[in-house]
């Protein structure tokens, strides 16, 4: 069976529904009218370079014929009508910009072939770009040219706070991301094309501790709706490579995402605060987490009380970052919702990564977390739910957040719910096979890993399954738990660990089968 993703105007997507993760069983072909347009082997395929507003027939090899017709579009403009040059040299910022100021609702902008070196474009609504397979949309190295965005400004006549800039979880100034909306709605970026923040060739990725400003990101969307980037690649952003931000209907069909494994924080994809996120058919590899789902730090979280909900993460592959899917740290807001299924997992550190704390606060309520149909290969700690996250926070150290005793649950206390991993396979793991760690006074509802495989690297070196305090190194472990209310363990599979297969402590209820 083959899902329509998204019919646009010139672009459309689709996935083979199966049981296989990322990749699909066989090699097929795809025929567009009758013509063969192109030969794949993921379940998750685009089309490209399509007419509006045109009834297509779409044949999959083994699959029945379905057909689909794009959307309409008002007008379609080419980049270069307006001054753009495209070779790599001349400040493209202004051709760009008029443009897209000029483009009405509904619109196309076209970038055929070229390289466009720019600044920050501020985008609006209801418009679509398209970039061309051999399009370049490159980021100026010029730090003075990403002007300063604040964090909240006081509406001058109500008083009231008008939220624009953050960073890792504050309402506080950043650099204008490269890409840049804020209150918009109905915006696709679609095609074959490359988005390039360039920090490579920068000083972005130098000194970043020593910033007091958030560095840019590459896509930022603050508080927009109706969403998409299609097709697209994105890559080298000088810091979280795509941001939306409390906003709502966002997807990410057959994206990829690219950075450097030593690169800074260039995670590549952070939804925060937002409301139905789709990310299918992507590919992430970065320097820092794939796929971070945020919703703020304590002040975000009290005031605004929006949690991160319903989303989807399917048929994604996941490449050498810190953790393939993580949840927080700056989640005050919480986590409702999510569903994680048929995807591939290579040599992350780690493949879900729940991190939170003390001090992230009652709202902080991560609940609903579902991992199906998952393959992992080279993940040194497949499962790791810690609730001792220690980075970032000027209080990391603080007796308040290092103690392992009980102290009293109050407004300042996250809460973990119900956690579902089933139909695992993690092969080559290191460190660990699964390392969750509540909190005493708040001890993880209930967690359930049902129907997963665990084999280990024979090369594995010892370290650290979390990032926390006291913290000690593993190598080859099993499954470690400490403070959860009700475990469920069935029909799992370990072999080449050291030491015993599943250690329990202060484990209220424990099922095995």
């Amino acid at each position: 069976m083959i899902n329509i993703l998204y019919a646009g105007s010139v672009s459309a997507c689709f996935e083979l529904e199966n049981d296989f993760p990322y990749y699909s069983e066989n090699e097929y072909t795809v025929s567009l009218d009758g013509r063969e347009v192109l030969r794949g082997n993921t379940n998750v395929f685009s089309l490209f370079s399509l007419k509006p507003n045109t009834e297509y027939k779409l044949e999959v090899s083994g699959q029945d014929a379905l057909t689909f017709k794009t959307a309409g579009e008002t007008c379609a403009v080419n980049v270069r009508d307006f001054g753009a040059v495209g070779d790599g040299e001349h400040d493209d910022t202004t051709a760009i910009q008029t443009a897209i100021n000029c483009l009405p609702a509904g619109g196309r902008l076209f970038f055929p072939d070229g390289k466009y070196s720019t600044a920050p474009l501020n985008l609006k609504s209801h418009i679509l770009l398209e970039l061309s397979e051999g399009a370049v949309l490159l980021g100026s190295t010029d730090e003075s040219r990403y002007p300063v965005v604040p964090g909240a400004l006081n509406d001058i006549e109500t008083g009231e706070l008008v939220q624009l800039g953050t960073w890792e979880g504050n309402s506080i100034p950043m650099h204008q991301a490269l890409l840049f909306a804020e209150y918009c709605e109905d915006i696709q970026i679609v095609g074959r094309g490359i988005v390039d923040g360039n920090a490579q060739n920068s000083q972005w990725w130098v000194n970043v501790k020593e910033r007091t400003i958030g560095r840019p990101r590459l896509f930022f969307a603050n508080r927009c709706k109706n969403i998409t980037l299609h097709g697209v690649t994105v890559q080298n952003a000088a810091a979280w490579q795509l941001h939306p931000y409390f906003s709502e209907d966002v997807s990410f069909l057959d994206v990829s995402v690219n950075a450097p494994k030593n690169s800074p924080n260039t995670d590549a994809l952070d939804p925060e605060a937002c409301d139905r996120v789709n990310i299918i058919g992507c590919k992430f590899s970065v320097g820092d987490d794939c796929i971070a789902i945020k919703s703020g730090k304590i002040e975000i979280g009290k005031k605004y009380k929006t949690p991160a909900n319903h989303h989807t993460i399917r048929n994604c592959l996941m490449q050498f970052g810190h953790g393939a899917i993580t949840l927080g740290s700056e989640m005050a807001g919480g986590v409702k919702n999510l569903t994680v299924n048929r995807c591939i997992f290579n040599h992350t550190d780690r493949g879900l990564r729940i991190k939170t704390r003390r001090g992230r606060g009652k709202d902080a309520v991560i609940d609903g977390v579902l991992f199906e149909n998952i393959k992992m290969d080279g993940v040194l700690t497949p499962i790791v739910i810690n609730m001792w996250y220690n980075c970032c926070d000027p209080d990391r150290y603080s007796e308040y957040n290092t103690t392992r005793e009980k102290l009293p649950v109050d407004d300042r206390t996250p809460y973990l719910g119900t956690f579902t991993f089933k139909d695992m396979v993690c092969e080559n793991c290191c460190v660990a096979a699964c390392y969750c760690d509540g909190l005493p006074e708040q001890p993880i509802g209930e967690i359930t890993v049902e129907n997963i495989k665990f084999t280990y690297d024979e090369n594995a070196e010892p370290g650290f399954p979390s990032m926390r305090n006291n913290n000690r190194e593993m190598c080859r472990a099993g499954m470690y738990f400490d403070n959860v209310k009700k475990l469920t363990v069935k029909n799992i599979e370990i072999s080449g660990n050291d030491g015993e297969a599943l250690i329990a402590n202060h484990v209220d209820e424990l099922i095995k089968e």
